[in-house]
């Protein structure tokens, strides 16, 4: 399904605004078993979870930017801004999974202390690991619908919290059976996961920022379309690039040399509106025709 700037805005802000909600409601539920526990993990958790609105306040700036329509100044539009965005959130994705592990590290090396297991503590993980994997999955599904890749890094910071909240139930359920040291080494596991995580949405978001070629299985779909259009003798040159969430196409094609000049163009538009219409992400198609 095809998604305007509008609708897709409409979109993300609300996807945004509910995970607004459940972090501010999250981070309450975390700040009081943190204290009725007496758990400096679990309240450190707490402004964890509040610092996830921030993120979050990224995402509906970066959307509400590239949503704008292309102006004198910017005419191709403002979708880049989104990858900018994605851009920002892996750099806190990357500096939140380098915290785990060097927090993890430092547990190992005696440089830190592990709390000890509570009962609020052990409940709040559990409802932080739930809550937090479902925002991943709600927000990850309104990513790949409207081919966002700011609320695909939004989705991947949810996450991000729901792993770093498994350490804790891990931690705290081992320190309950006698084996602390299970904290620290899921940490670093998890701290892995996510650093991984973070790499591979800057590198999405990087390729979408320089004129990136769509994937090939995609091209060699827009070629077929190209050469079975009435009138096309053969397809001479296709070049793609991504912008944004969105893809440019730039055709060469050959027809019949003697065709009227309206005949020639006809078949560029048929080239043009197939293309669009086939394949939705295509913000624009550029048709030229060469005589054969």
């Amino acid at each position: 399904m095809s998604y305007n700037n509008s609708e897709k805005k409409k979109t993300a802000m609300k996807t945004s605004f509910v995970c607004i909600v459940l972090n501010v409601a999250l981070s309450v539920i975390k700040l009081i078993a943190g204290i009725l526990g007496n758990s400096q993990a679990m309240l450190s958790d707490a402004l964890h979870s509040l610092s996830d609105v921030f993120s979050t306040f990224v995402v509906i700036i970066g959307i509400a930017l590239a949503s704008e329509k292309s102006d004198k100044e910017h005419l191709y539009g403002h979708e880049r801004l989104e990858c900018v965005a994605a851009v920002i959130l892996s750099a806190f994705l990357f500096m939140a999974g380098l915290g785990i592990g060097a927090a993890a590290v430092a547990k190992i090396s005696g440089g830190g202390d592990i709390s000890a297991p509570t009962f609020p503590a052990l409940f709040a993980a559990l409802v932080s690991i739930v809550v937090k994997e479902l925002m991943y999955r709600y927000s990850a599904h309104t990513a790949k619908k409207i081919n966002s890749a700011a609320v695909m890094a939004d989705a991947w910071h949810h996450r991000s919290d729901a792993l770093s909240s498994v350490g804790s139930l891990i931690g705290i359920g081992g320190a309950m059976m006698g084996f602390p040291i299970l904290d620290p080494i899921a940490g670093i596991i998890i701290c892995a996961f996510i650093i991984k995580a973070a790499i591979d949405i800057f590198k999405d978001s990087i390729d979408k920022m320089v004129d990136k070629s769509c994937d090939r299985e995609t091209t060699e779909l827009m070629k077929k379309a190209v050469v079975e259009t009435d009138g096309v003798i053969s397809l001479d040159l296709i070049r793609t690039r991504l912008f944004g969430s969105r893809i440019y196409v730039d055709i060469e094609i050959s027809a019949d040399k003697d065709l009227r000049l309206s005949d020639s163009h006809a078949i560029a538009e048929n080239v043009h509106k197939k293309i669009e219409t086939m394949f939705p992400l295509v913000k624009h198609c550029m048709v030229h025709v060469n005589p054969k």
